[in-house]
């Protein structure tokens, strides 16, 4: 997720952490949309007003200083975790904790909006950061998930279905980032103000409920037939033979 901190105001800084700061900042829009390799360190340099030396001295090169824009704008999988792993938590509050992570950073606005499309350029032209951000970011945040799902169903171990449901419950967060271009074409309205966001939530929380009490209903049908059939089979087995009456006269 986008790091909701990242827009707001913060007390101040040494000139060094501010001249990185709008290295970063500045970087963020041009690699977002001129992507890694057609953006040179001199337009960052000259946009964040500084000079190509900084970039050096704070970054290494023009890699870590993409490394930079692509990982610190945005919160750690572990902070994100924090908000819906807690095993006291109703379903209810871990779905309300965890879709905050999603939608909290859609009221930043435009820095969303760039991080989004950045990532979204990573993927279509990857210089090996999206691998590491499934690995460092995404995978801990689906097995958490996973297992906050295996708790509510009262299941000890993972199976496709609920890695299934896991992809499903978390699409719901996903789409407002990725299609956030999409709904607001088709019903700008959902996403017209902070309020807006504020119903997005206890929407997906209802309907992320929903999925998962749907599977709950579906596992207990699955279960139901196999029950009866295994009652009946071990009814059979108790069940004691019939004796066979040999009639007077007849041949063995």
């Amino acid at each position: 997720m986008i790091d909701a901190d990242a827009a707001r105001p913060r007390t101040p800084r040494s000139d060094g952490e501010q001249s990185r700061e709008r290295l970063v900042h500045a970087a963020l829009p041009l690699f977002a949309h001129q992507g890694f390799a057609k953006t040179s360190t001199r337009e960052i340099a000259e946009a964040a007003g500084t000079n190509l030396a900084a970039i050096k001295y704070y970054f290494g090169d023009k890699a870590g200083l993409y490394r930079a824009v692509f990982f610190e704008l945005q919160s750690t999988s572990d902070e994100e975790i924090a908000r819906f792993d807690g095993v006291a938590l109703s379903l209810g509050d871990a779905l309300r904790g965890l879709y905050l992570g999603f939608l909290e950073p859609l009221k930043q606005g435009e820095l969303t909006s760039l991080c989004m499309k950045l990532h979204m350029r990573e993927m279509l032209e990857p210089t090996g950061l999206w691998e590491e951000e499934i690995q460092r970011g995404i995978k801990p945040m689906h097995d958490a998930l996973v297992a906050l799902l295996c708790r509510h169903l009262g299941l000890k171990r993972v199976d496709d279905e609920v890695q299934r449901l896991a992809v499903c419950v978390a699409a719901l967060g996903v789409h407002l980032h990725v299609g956030r271009d999409v709904t607001d074409a088709l019903a700008p309205a959902l996403n017209r103000g902070a309020a807006a966001f504020d119903r997005w939530l206890e929407r997906l929380v209802m309907y992320a409920e929903a999925m998962v009490g749907a599977e709950m209903q579906r596992r207990l049908a699955t279960a139901a037939p196999r029950s009866r059939i295994a009652s009946r089979t071990a009814s059979r087995r108790m069940t004691p033979a019939p004796i066979q009456k040999t009639l007077p006269g007849a041949t063995r």
